[in-house]
C-alpha cells in the first residue's frame, strides 16, 4: 500500500466549477479516478468552496488499464485534472 507521502499530488485542476478548486489547485484530501474514461470521482459542483489548506492527492485509481496504475494506486509523478469526456477527468491517464 502507498503511504500518504508517496501519493501523487494533483498538480493542476482546470475545473473552476469544482468546489474543491481554488485558483487551479485541488484542495480535496484525496481524489478517486475511475469510470470508463478516467473521471475525477471527487468532482462536486455546489454553492460553496471546501477542502483542506494543501494540494489534493490521488487516493485511488480504478483505471487498471492506465500505465501509472499499480494495484489500483497511481504512481504518476503528478496528476492534471481538467475537461475531457466529462467536466473533470484525469488528463494524466494513459492507456497501457
Amino acid at each position: 500500500m502507498t503511504s500518504l507521502q508517496d501519493m501523487p499530488q494533483v498538480q493542476n485542476c482546470a475545473v473552476d466549477s469544482c468546489s474543491y478548486n481554488a485558483e487551479h489547485h485541488c484542495h480535496a484530501g484525496a481524489i478517486t479516478v475511475g469510470g470508463d474514461h478516467a473521471h475525477c470521482g471527487t468532482f462536486v459542483e455546489i454553492s460553496f468552496r471546501g477542502g483542506l489548506d494543501r494540494n489534493g492527492l490521488v487516493g485511488a485509481c480504478h483505471r487498471s488499464d492506465c500505465v501509472h496504475n499499480d494495484k489500483l494506486e497511481c504512481h504518476a509523478p503528478g496528476v492534471q485534472v481538467g475537461p475531457g469526456t466529462d467536466a473533470a477527468d484525469c488528463l494524466t491517464y494513459e492507456a497501457r
